[in-house]
């Protein structure tokens, strides 16, 4: 089992350094689907996308001496955990990226902790929303109406429903992390769990896609669209949940938050760099409030503040105890223990 670890401490350049590539890797899958998206319809790049990445998660599992469960509750949750965590949000992020850039995309995704901390209050007893993450929702959410724009008041086009698609996709992998609570509760390791659930989401969409999409029938894609599903197979799903618990298992699940605001950064960059993709004034304004939100959710940027304005605790003088009178002995001075500040 991993050691329990402290969670708010300062990382390490090293530790740092798997965050940003874990930011990077997954901000590049909204990179990979905008070129996938070009050529292949939704269910058939994210059937692949799973697929492919189950394929070396469990080769990677029987490597490190670890077994598949073989307890039935045990793949009826991986089975609740690859809808929740994969197959659905997946497919609905990679449909919007049809209609709207990975910048934008990658954005409205990063509400997700947002809607976490609502899920989180409302289906949990241990982790209740605080006064300063009620403040950073309602801040991230009137940043997401900023994006979305009062246009969409005025009709739902297709960018609009692309938008909401990606919103849907942010609150199902809310419930997703909640559900997936139950699997330390069952003792099963995070690389087991990573490893099921990617295995249940391919089983699961397997069928649909050969139904609905008939792949065998699609034009042979391009170098470059295989080389964006197989990156984003490898790179943003296989690579990106072993670095992932690599990093919760270093440096615990507050500093692995960190990544939420890189994820955007990542993405935009790349978007902008080689896709040629833009964002309107509506859109950075909505992000900035969506990113102030998420800091104040986090708490540690106000902790840091309010460590470095709060005024210095004064020194404590000898204070002097009486004996009690029926003692009849005199009073003496007795020094205060000292305190690290």
């Amino acid at each position: 089992m991993i050691a329990p670890v402290s969670i708010n401490r300062t990382m390490s350049i090293h530790e740092w350094s798997m965050l940003l590539a874990l930011s990077l890797v997954w901000g590049g899958s909204f990179f990979f689907n905008a070129i996938a998206v070009r050529e292949l319809p939704p269910f058939t790049i994210v059937t692949l996308r799973v697929g492919i990445a189950a394929i070396i998660l469990n080769i990677v599992v029987r490597l490190v001496g670890l077994a598949a469960p073989h307890d039935r509750r045990v793949w009826v949750a991986f089975f609740g955990m690859g809808l929740l965590n994969g197959a659905l949000p997946f497919s609905l992020i990679v449909w919007a990226q049809g209609h709207i850039a990975s910048g934008l995309a990658s954005i409205l995704n990063a509400t997700t902790p947002l809607f976490g901390v609502i899920v989180a209050h409302v289906f949990t007893s241990d982790e209740k929303v605080t006064p300063g993450q009620l403040a950073g929702v309602l801040i991230g959410l009137v940043g997401v109406a900023v994006m979305i724009g009062p246009g969409a008041l005025g009709g739902m086009g297709t960018d609009t429903v692309a938008d909401l698609a990606c919103l849907a996709a942010a609150l199902i992998y809310a419930f997703a992390g909640v559900y997936g609570r139950r699997f330390k509760a069952m003792g099963v390791l995070p690389l087991v769990t990573a490893t099921g659930q990617v295995t249940a989401a391919t089983i699961t969409l397997l069928p649909i896609t050969l139904i609905v999409e008939r792949p065998w029938t699609l034009p042979m894609p391009s170098s470059a669209t295989w080389g964006a599903v197989l990156g984003i197979a490898v790179l943003s799903t296989a690579i990106a949940y072993i670095l992932y618990f690599r990093i919760l298992a270093a440096a615990g699940a507050t500093n692995l938050l960190l990544v939420t605001f890189l994820i955007p950064v990542s993405a935009l960059l790349l978007g902008t760099i080689v896709l040629h993709e833009s964002l309107v004034a509506s859109q950075l304004a909505g992000m900035a409030l969506i990113g102030a939100g998420l800091v104040a959710i986090d708490g540690r940027l106000a902790r840091i503040v309010g460590r470095r304005i709060a005024p210095p605790r004064p020194s404590s003088e000898a204070a002097v105890r009486a004996d009690p009178p029926c003692s009849g002995g005199t009073a003496q001075a007795r020094p205060e223990a000292s305190r690290t500040l």
